[in-house]
């Protein structure tokens, strides 16, 4: 489905935001010299998980503490300059996966699934998804880099906001 979206909906280059570039440039990494990548699979994912991430901020749902949250995970995916910069091909883009997947496990924790059930319009079941990346997480980035993400989102989001929900 992802390609076949992409064939039946061109959209001019000056129209396209950060959600259709990132689709491009993964089609190009998975039909060419990466598609052998072990992470692929995840990198694949990528498009969905920032979509979720906008729709879940914006969601009456979701408790305002969580939207800064998402907003930070949603800030550092759409940044080319972070801990793993994303003009690397495929290994860019992990680091922002391990934010997102780290992001929406603890919002399971605290929001029923449905909601984040019907935020996501991938095709894989998103809870088995975040379930499976949590476990990969380490093993995606390595065990250093990891507890550096998770230190940063710690320190970037723990904040005093008052909860509205």
């Amino acid at each position: 489905m992802f390609e076949e979206e992409l064939k039946t909906r061109e959209i001019p280059v000056q129209k396209r935001d950060f959600y259709h570039k990132l689709r491009n440039r993964i089609k190009g990494w998975k039909s060419g010299k990466h598609s052998d990548n072990k992470w692929i699979e995840y990198v694949v994912l990528a498009p969905d998980l920032f979509h979720l991430l906008v729709k879940l901020s914006l969601d009456k749902d979701i408790p305002t503490k969580k939207k800064v949250k998402l907003a930070f995970a949603i800030t550092y995916f759409a940044s080319p300059i972070d801990l793993i910069p994303d003009f690397i091909p495929i290994v860019g883009l992990l680091d922002d996966i391990v934010v997102a997947a780290y992001v929406l496990n603890d919002l399971l924790n605290n929001v029923e699934p449905e909601v984040i059930q019907r935020n996501w319009a991938g095709e894989d079941d998103i809870l088995e998804l975040i379930k499976k990346l949590m476990n990969d997480a380490d093993k995606m980035v390595g065990e250093g880099l990891y507890r550096r993400l998770v230190n940063l989102l710690k320190t970037k989001t723990d904040t005093k906001v008052p909860e509205t929900n």
